[in-house]
């Protein structure tokens, strides 16, 4: 069964880099608030949520955020492990099914309660690869390097795409508003060669939702729908070892499955500034393409939230009428191991 679906709705914290005492449910109801308020609906044919129990210290904690949304009287709710990007995938497969018409996505991080550099490396291969104690922002050094390499990119090359992306957060009222990589002390030295602290994300405390609406219920809830007219996931080898890393084979396909031509606006998940290079390489995109209007995850990353927002920040340039197809992209795992395309447009069409 084909259904014209659409992201009719986006709303988002004000991120923070520093732990403001909120606890996650606290961080998480205006935004679940402001989403029911833009709608007029206080409820949903389906709820889905993306978050981490690992960020929270503690199982299911997932379960406590359902107390923003109201689950009395009972609700059709699901929760995946990942970024709320594939919240929203779950979310648009129960919308094809026919049954319901409307969907509450939301995905939500407080990164600062934690060391993240060692949570993340819970996600890496319990026998052959978390041992050795590598965090993300190494692998991801390995990464910039082989890429560097292959490509003939120079570090500056790197530089310019931070510079960019925090000129856009500054524009962006929602984003941690950071200054331009200037050629201090702190800025020249490196994180992790050949990835100095301005190529890695900052961590981010945040959260954001998106309501999903099918048919003529879309209409009525928004007035110009940013309609899905594609939406790929895939997914690589989890070790790093056995591929390319230079290359995003998974972004490539996600991008070609669905229908990533002739975008206007790009939204990548891009955590570190070689992965947007490798990102547009891979998604075809060219200079006539705007990348991270928002700023990006350069500009603010809260974990689990960060990939849904780029599809929002996608479909706000819909609906205000700026762009009229436009992508946005979510990765996980290291090194972009995994990698969602979500295509979307002011037509039904496409």
């Amino acid at each position: 069964m084909s259904r014209d679906i659409a992201v009719v709705a986006f709303a988002q914290t004000r991120h923070s880099g520093e732990d403001l005492g909120l606890a996650e449910i606290e961080m998480l109801a205006p935004v679940i608030t402001e989403i029911k308020e833009k709608t007029g609906r206080r409820r949903f044919g389906f709820t889905c949520s993306g978050s981490c129990d690992y960020l929270a210290g503690a199982p299911f904690a997932f379960v406590s955020a359902l107390d923003t949304v109201g689950a009395w009287p009972p609700i059709s709710e699901s929760h995946v492990e990942m970024d709320g990007a594939w919240a929203l995938y779950e979310a648009w497969v129960k919308l094809l099914h026919g049954d319901i018409d409307t969907a509450l996505v939301y995905g939500f991080g407080k990164s600062t309660q934690g060391h993240l550099r060692a949570i993340l490396t819970q996600q890496l291969d319990p026998y052959t690869v978390a041992p050795l104690g590598i965090d993300a922002v190494s692998l991801a050094a390995l990464q910039a390097r082989a890429y560097l390499e292959r490509s003939g990119a120079k570090e500056d090359d790197l530089r310019a795409v931070a510079a960019r992306s925090r000129a856009a957060g500054r524009s962006n009222p929602f984003a941690l508003h950071l200054p331009d990589p200037d050629g201090s002390a702190a800025d020249h030295d490196y994180d992790v060669a050949p990835l100095h602290p301005y190529d890695v994300a900052p961590v981010t405390d945040g959260a954001a939702a998106i309501v999903l609406a099918a048919g003529d219920t879309a209409r009525e809830l928004c007035e110009r729908p940013a309609w899905i007219t594609g939406i790929d996931h895939r997914t690589e080898a989890h070790a790093p070892g056995v591929r390319d890393l230079t290359r995003s084979e998974s972004a490539r396909l996600a991008g070609e499955k669905a229908g990533a031509d002739g975008i206007e606006v790009a939204e990548l998940h891009a955590q570190y500034t070689h992965e947007e290079l490798i990102l547009r390489e891979a998604l075809g995109l060219g200079d006539d393409v705007t990348v991270n209007p928002s700023g990006g995850a350069l500009s603010a990353n809260p974990m689990m939230a960060a990939g849904l927002i780029r599809i929002g920040e996608a479909a706000a340039r819909i609906h205000d009428g700026t762009a009229s197809r436009t992508l946005g992209h979510a990765s996980s795992g290291p090194c972009l191991q995994q990698n969602l395309v979500c295509v979307l447009s002011g037509e039904k069409n496409g």
